[in-house]
């Protein structure tokens, strides 16, 4: 079978209460092929009907959800692991064909999201917390780590199958029963994911509705949700927060980044240009944490630029389909749009072109490896997601300087530090408001480790125990004696 024909064959439905849904309005919303242009199929759009149904049956689930011992909800999640497992191969072939990315990128990343869904399997069941004590005389403390009830979860385009783990898998495991929409431009996997899952799970404790910001909208706006958790850019979290004001409820929110890169003089300009060639670009730079932002020592300055060009005019960019290309088409029209707007602007401004630049000229949404140089630190390049090929690079004359380009964004979600020195090492870990630095090198994340940044990048933990702490609530219990 053909991505193609997987891609339209694929049936684009709600998942509610363990059944199938067709939408209940005529609204519905295309499936585009990033590597084409052309439309492959179209999905429906949860009306607000649709949500309270979802939300009504994850409510009626949560009854008896709340109850089952972490062991359990371990056994779940490891069935739905062994699930993904068997079809990592359709899988990958769907994200590669619906997100644009190469498939040898989509391939790689099915083995990190089967283990993250164990790695929580087994989290779940070594809980850690305040120890059970008499803080006064006579009477016995403790605290019960509870779960909230109904989350919404709202996924992005970019990564719709590993952040859709990234938060059913905290979710489930604490207790929790799910609403999740996925972005409407990539549901697919999110669907396939649902259909994995039908067979495991209670009905009701895990749910998909699709559709656009009006279905997000319903979902946030839902009396009986008691947290959302979205990945998407720093507007939307913005007008979230403000949605979820209303009715107090938490919010968990991993938004926009402006990864810094930090090349020092006594860097290993041949190891850090091979990384970032690449690093720069990942998913054709619709990548939150993308080293996009490249800082560089004046002393390495011309020596790193040389490497850098070179490298990245040997990166293969291509059919997503082929088993050699490294970087596909960006999402969308409107996100190719988005980044050509960047460039034309960027056009009165001293910033030079040194690559890329202009969009190819073939079908699909296809951008070049674009570098960029000359940028003052207070430009839109510098200070804005930009969120495709595009990479800054800045010369800065000293390590003062370095540090105070690279903190100089609304962004706090990663950094990277390129050096040989440990006294350099201690101060940028320490100085770098950044939620992950990185030494000596970029993008790599771990299940076991905490992820989630600092200012407009949002707040919350993604990842490790620190992202089941984020979906429970924590309750204290005085026990006193009586004679």
């Amino acid at each position: 079978m053909t991505a193609e024909a997987t891609l339209t064959d694929m049936q684009l439905q709600h998942f509610v209460n363990g059944q199938w849904l067709d939408g209940q309005r005529a609204e519905s919303f295309p499936l585009i092929d990033p590597s084409n242009g052309k439309e492959v199929s179209r999905g429906p759009i949860a009306s607000p009907a649709v949500v309270d149904r979802a939300v009504a049956a994850a409510r009626e689930a949560f009854a008896e959800w709340r109850l089952t011992t972490p062991k359990e909800r371990a056994q779940y999640l490891l069935k739905l692991a062994d699930k993904v497992e068997e079809a990592s191969d359709e899988l990958a072939l769907l994200e590669s064909r619906n997100v644009g990315k190469p498939i040898a990128n989509a391939q790689e990343e099915l083995p990190l999201i089967v283990d993250l869904i164990r790695f929580y399997a087994g989290a779940v069941r070594v809980s850690e917390g305040t120890a059970t004590a008499e803080y006064e005389r006579g009477s016995t403390s403790l605290v019960l780590r509870q779960p909230i009830g109904v989350v919404g979860l709202i996924t992005p385009w970019n990564y719709p199958l590993l952040e859709a783990v990234w938060k059913i898998g905290p979710a489930l495991a604490a207790g929790n029963t799910v609403v999740l929409k996925p972005s409407e431009m990539t549901p697919v996997t999110t669907v396939m994911l649902a259909r994995l899952a039908e067979d495991i799970f209670p009905a009701g404790v895990f749910n998909v509705v699709l559709g656009d910001g009006s279905t997000g909208a319903a979902i946030v706006n839902h009396p009986d949700i008691g947290l959302v958790s979205l990945t998407g850019d720093t507007g939307t979290g913005k007008k979230i927060a403000t949605g979820a004001a209303d009715s107090l409820k938490r919010v968990h929110l991993e938004l926009g980044g402006k990864a810094p890169v930090l090349v020092f003089d006594d860097a290993n300009l041949d190891h850090t240009a091979d990384q970032l060639s690449l690093a720069a670009f990942a998913n054709s730079g619709q990548d939150c944490t993308a080293a996009c932002r490249i800082i560089v020592h004046e002393k390495v300055y011309d020596a790193f630029l040389e490497k850098f060009l070179n490298r990245v005019g040997n990166v293969v960019v291509g059919d997503p389909a082929d088993s050699a290309t490294q970087i596909g088409p960006v999402v969308s029209e409107r996100q190719l749009d988005r980044v050509l707007g960047f460039l034309d602007r960027a056009k009165t401004t001293p910033a030079r072109v040194r690559a890329g630049g202009q969009r190819l000229d073939r079908p699909g949404f296809f951008l070049p490896l674009t570098v960029i140089t000359d940028v003052d630190q207070d430009s839109e390049l510098v200070q804005k997601e930009v969120f495709g090929p595009v990479v800054t690079i800045q010369k800065a004359t000293s390590d003062d300087e370095m540090l105070r380009f690279a903190n100089g964004v609304p962004y706090g979600l990663s950094a990277s530090v390129w050096t040989s020195s440990l006294k350099r090492t201690m101060r940028f870990m320490r100085d770098l408001n950044f939620g992950t630095v990185w030494i000596n090198g970029h993008l790599t994340t771990v299940p076991e480790m905490p992820f989630g940044g600092f200012g407009e990048s949002g707040y919350g933990k993604e990842l490790s125990s620190h992202s089941i702490d984020e979906y429970s609530q924590v309750k204290h219990v005085m026990i006193t004696s009586i004679d």
